[in-house]
């Protein structure tokens, strides 16, 4: 099925993900159900990881596509001839595709609107079709449909992404191993003399302690296979079988044991080296280590090369020599995963970013001091301006006063104020009211037409 052959070529494991291998107890496994068993999804680590899932979990929907890709072979899938099958699947099939495609240019879309606002790319018009181009994994001329040329583009760029992804493993714990080391020179570098004999001591001692475990078998040989028949899976090593053995392990039953089964199968030697208790044990170190196992046992098993362990694979190589008389398992103590070169150059690397760093830091502080000084300049014009428009204001009224214009309100309206009577004009009114209330008591001029008495 296409989901088994995912699992070989398209599902590895993130470094930080830990699989461990559960004990087999037939009599409860015969009281579960098996609808509620649940194969665990791994992430790819690839950014269109939920893409690739939902568009093979569709395609395994359609009985056609089933059936032809039971019959087909690695090679069919990785080359695209099995992608001209998309024209025979059903409606219902070719619909749901088409809407998980649109969505996922939709989500590139946003992708791509995010990393041109973050680097203050000024677009007014974006032109979609030319920036999708881009993305591999499906066609960016037709961003509606999904046909076999986006099955195509899928598988091929899934398998090439992926074909990289343990080397970039490999890589990044070397790293991480290289810088762990400069810290520890640069904390020892930090003390006086006689601490710093001590914590050398104390290292070296820790150091000691974690080579001191027991042998490692070596990985895909009958003493590792037969430790885990017996203490994981609870039966007896003297009936130890390998096609039983292969049938127990392969947990999702589709006949091929792939990266995740295959490395579930070490974990009782990894714990013979590492404790997560312990503080001289370093658990990404327990994580690199599975990951060397697998790619040994996927070099010497895996004969065609499909990062999946077929049943015939793994029954021939039980009968190599090397799978009754391996040679001794090399742990990581042992097998130094960078040289003092690389670990200086490194050094150098992290002198230039950390330079680099405090240039961006003193350009920032500059730039912020800036800022300050235009906000004091700005809040000093802003005073100046709020003080010219009080002088001004003053002005205007003291004028107003002069000319005996009604003062301006504070949008320039002319206030109009009640009239008050000044006392000096009241004064100036005093002195009449008895001179009129004479005038009031004089007796009226005798009528003119009145006669004469003699």
């Amino acid at each position: 099925y296409l989901g088994g052959w995912i699992s070989g070529w398209l599902l590895l494991l993130s470094i930080s993900v830990e699989v461990w291998s559960v004990p087999i107890d037939r009599n409860a496994a015969q009281q579960v159900p098996k609808e509620e068993v649940q194969e665990e999804n791994m992430d790819t680590g690839l950014y269109y990881d939920r893409y690739l899932r939902e568009v093979i979990e569709v395609l395994e929907t359609d009985p056609h596509f089933r059936e032809k890709l039971q019959t087909a072979n690695t090679e069919d899938i990785k080359n695209g001839r099995l992608s001209k099958e998309l024209d025979l699947v059903s409606h219902h099939v070719r619909t749901r595709l088409d809407e998980l495609k649109r969505q996922e240019v939709s989500r590139l879309r946003m992708l791509l609107k995010a990393k041109l606002d973050s680097t203050n790319t000024q677009s007014l018009q974006m032109d979609h079709a030319s920036l999708l181009k881009q993305f591999e994994h499906l066609d960016p001329h037709n961003q509606n449909t999904f046909e076999a040329k986006d099955l195509e583009l899928l598988i091929s760029t899934a398998t090439k992404d992926l074909e990289n992804y343990d080397a970039e493993r490999h890589e990044e714990f070397k790293r991480y191993e290289m810088l762990k080391e400069h810290e520890r020179r640069e904390y020892l570098k930090s003390l006086d003399q006689e601490k710093r004999e001590k914590e050398e001591k104390r290292m070296q001692e820790l150091k000691e302690k974690h080579r001191q475990h027991p042998k490692v078998n070596a990985p895909g040989s009958v003493d590792q296979l037969r430790e885990v028949w017996e203490e994981t899976d609870g039966l007896d090593p003297q009936e130890f079988n390998p096609k039983t053995f292969f049938k127990l392990h392969d947990t999702n039953e589709d006949g091929v044991l792939d990266e995740q089964e295959l490395e579930a199968l070490f974990t009782k030697e990894l714990e013979k080296v590492y404790d997560p208790k312990n503080e001289e044990d370093d658990m990404m170190e327990m994580e690199e280590e599975r990951l060397r196992m697998r790619e040994h046992v996927m070099k010497n098993v895996d004969t065609n090369k499909d990062r999946l362990v077929s049943l015939e694979e793994f029954l021939k190589s039980t009968e190599k020599k090397e799978f009754s008389n391996p040679k001794e398992w090399e742990t990581l103590e042992n097998k130094p995963v960078y040289t003092e070169e690389e670990l200086l150059r490194f050094e150098a690397e992290l002198r230039d970013k950390e330079e680099e760093l405090k240039r961006r830091a003193e350009t920032l502080h500059q730039e912020q001091e800036l800022l300050r000084e235009r906000g004091k300049a700005l809040e000093a014009q802003r005073r100046e301006y709020q003080q010219a428009v009080l002088e001004m204001s003053q002005r205007q009224k003291e004028q107003q006063a002069v000319d005996g214009q009604p003062p301006a309100g504070p949008n320039g309206e002319p206030q109009f104020q009640p009239q008050t009577q000044k006392p000096e004009d009241k004064e100036a009114k005093a002195p009449a009211e008895p001179e009129a209330e004479a005038q009031n008591n004089l007796p009226a001029e005798p009528p003119q037409n009145l006669p004469l008495h003699t």
